[in-house]
C-alpha cells in the first residue's frame, strides 16, 4: 500500500462551494455535453465530401472535437452536414433525412454548392439548401479547406453550448419551422 500523505488537494473553484461540489446551471452542463459529443451525418455529393474526408483523417482529425462517430442513420445523428451540389430531385430526399433526425438537430451547409448552388445556376440544381431546410452554419469555399470545416464545426459547437433547453419550444423557432412546412 502506498502512503497517502503525499496527496495534495486543490482549492475548489470560485463561486458556490462546498464539500466536493460546485454549482452551475443544468443548461450549461447539458450544452457542454451535447457540444462535445455531436454525431454528424455527412450528406456528401461532390468534391466537398473529399475535403470532409480529409478533415476526418488523421492530419486534421475532427474526432478531437467529439465527432469521431459518423452516423449514417438520421435517427442516430444530431448534426446534418450537407456537402456538395444538391439537385432538385435530391431535395425531397434531403428533407426526408432532416425530418427523420430527432430534436435537437443542427444543420451545417458546406461549400458554395450547398449554400447557394455554386457555379451551377441551372434549372436542375437547388440554389441553396436553405430553400428546403433551415441552416445553422454556412461554410464558404469551393471546396472549403479542412481548416474552414473545423471552424464551422466549432461554430456549431458554440451554438449547441449556448442554446437553452427551451429554445426549440419558443414561438420564434416554431415560426421558423412553419416557414419550411415542418411541424
Amino acid at each position: 500500500m502506498s502512503d497517502t500523505s503525499d496527496i495534495k488537494l486543490v482549492d475548489a473553484p470560485a463561486g458556490l462551494e462546498g464539500s466536493g461540489f460546485f454549482a452551475t446551471a443544468a443548461d450549461k452542463v447539458l450544452g457542454l455535453a451535447r457540444a462535445n459529443s455531436l454525431w454528424p451525418l455527412p450528406f456528401a455529393t461532390s468534391c466537398c465530401g473529399i475535403e470532409f474526408m480529409a478533415t476526418a483523417a488523421s492530419h486534421y482529425d475532427i474526432a478531437r472535437f467529439g465527432a469521431e462517430r459518423m452516423s449514417f442513420s438520421p435517427r442516430q445523428a444530431d448534426l446534418l452536414m450537407v456537402m456538395g451540389t444538391i439537385s432538385k430531385k435530391m431535395g425531397p430526399v434531403l428533407r426526408q433525412v432532416y425530418l427523420q433526425m430527432a430534436e435537437p438537430r443542427w444543420v451545417l451547409s458546406m461549400g458554395a454548392c450547398a449554400s447557394s448552388g455554386g457555379i451551377f445556376d441551372t434549372y436542375s440544381v437547388l440554389q441553396g439548401i436553405d430553400e428546403i431546410i433551415p441552416v445553422d452554419v454556412y461554410i464558404p469555399g469551393c471546396p472549403p479547406r479542412p481548416e474552414a470545416v473545423l471552424d464551422g464545426f466549432m461554430q456549431i459547437q458554440e451554438l449547441v453550448k449556448t442554446e437553452t433547453l427551451r429554445r426549440r419550444n419558443e414561438p420564434r423557432y416554431q415560426k421558423l419551422l412553419a416557414s419550411y412546412g415542418i411541424q
